[in-house]
């Protein structure tokens, strides 16, 4: 028995199907803002952060930085449970980058994040080149406690496309973070990465998901790239400089990705969010839950298929 039998249908390793596995029941992501900046926003890089990134540091949906720590957890909490009986849940910095302050500062606010009974695991959306030895001695500390997830917004290996969208680090800061994250023993250990990116081809997206094969990670997010209002993209968008993935190209690109990776990966997500009154394209993506059940069908397809060819030839 492989350890697809675990993967509750799917044909990939989800997130939710970790959480089972890991917690033993269905876990909840929490987005809380913890107040942060980001050195490509605040001069120090430069001003007007990844190309991509809108002013809200992508944290959209994460609670009020005007609230603690703790407020904010409570305030989504009851939220949650008046719908759904929830005992779980992920403490997740999501806005900017969550480890762009002194160690002190970072060790308060994830130390009262872990301290809620109902948080399960503590989840930070960073940058590589955010993460100094302090910072990976402090999450490896607090990884004692509860597990801590590391979230890294690598986006493509390739270095024209990051110069284009201002990434702002080269891809050795990446290794090295995760060299170091990984012999910290963090417990996961999570890539970003976008689909989609202006002058990438189905090729370079590809050569990227091979390259994380090769990386002591523990998980990926697959993102979809959205064209937000007030960004510099929008404005590239505009004068027609590239253009959006198809639903259908999306999907069967989506597809390859799953095929290229290793199975041992967690997959986090297969699209993401884009804020409907934020978002210019591509608006299909508005329809989440239409776009997961057609990739699922899909891949529940492919998998009769090479079923049957298996029958037939004895070759997977």
């Amino acid at each position: 028995m492989t350890n697809r039998s675990r993967w509750y249908g799917r044909r990939y390793y989800s997130l939710d199907a970790y959480c089972r596995d890991t917690f033993g029941e269905k876990v909840y992501k929490l987005a809380l803002d913890g107040g942060m900046t980001c050195p490509n926003r605040d001069g120090t890089l430069g001003a007007g952060g990844c190309i991509f990134c809108s002013a809200g540091g992508s944290g959209e949906f994460a609670g009020s930085r005007h609230m603690s720590v703790t407020e904010q957890l409570e305030e989504q909490i009851v939220l949650i449970r008046a719908k759904r009986p929830i005992k779980k849940f992920i403490a997740y910095f999501q806005p900017y980058t969550n480890t762009y302050a002194p160690a002190d500062v970072l060790k308060s606010l994830f130390t009262e994040a872990i301290s809620c009974p109902d948080v399960a695991a503590l989840s930070v959306a960073t940058r590589p080149d955010c993460l100094p030895d302090e910072t990976v001695n402090l999450l490896a500390w607090l990884n004692r406690r509860k597990p801590v997830w590391i979230e890294l917004g690598l986006q493509t290996v390739h270095a024209d496309t990051a110069r284009y969208i201002r990434r702002g680090y080269p891809l050795s800061c990446y290794t090295d973070a995760v060299d170091r994250l990984h012999k910290a023993g963090i417990s996961q250990i999570i890539t970003h990465v976008i689909l989609g990116l202006p002058g990438e081809t189905d090729r370079h997206v590809l050569e990227t998901m091979k390259f994380l094969n090769t990386q002591p990670i523990t998980g990926v997010k697959l993102q979809l790239l959205h064209v937000l209002k007030d960004t510099d993209l929008a404005r590239d968008y505009a004068d027609g400089r590239f253009e959006t993935l198809s639903r259908e190209h999306y999907l069967n690109l989506l597809i390859c990705c799953l095929e290229n990776l290793s199975p041992d990966l967690v997959i986090h997500r297969v699209t993401g969010d884009g804020p409907k009154e934020l978002l210019i394209a591509p608006l299909w993506s508005l329809a989440k839950r239409t776009v997961l059940n057609d990739l699922h069908h899909r891949l529940k397809i492919l998998d009769t298929w090479q079923g049957k060819k298996y029958e037939k030839d004895g070759k997977p």
